[in-house]
């Protein structure tokens, strides 16, 4: 049986027969989305500045239709 400890709680998180793996419970799942949503989670890496130009300038079109 593959068993490994919780990333949220560190308990013992058994895979088999555990629809939540890798975590252990559905309240430790509820916390690893919560921080998901949260925006805990980063991933490393470089800014897509593209992007970050596109997203700027729909929202000040947006204020500018508001007006």
């Amino acid at each position: 049986m593959t068993s490994r400890p919780c990333a949220i709680c560190k308990k013992t998180a058994a895979k088999d027969g555990n629809k939540f793996w890798p975590l252990c419970s559905e309240r430790c799942q509820l916390v690893d989305l919560g921080k998901w949503l949260g925006e805990e989670y980063r991933v490393p890496g470089e800014p897509d500045l593209e992007a970050l130009d596109a997203a700027t300038e729909a929202i000040e079109a947006d204020e500018r239709e508001r007006e």
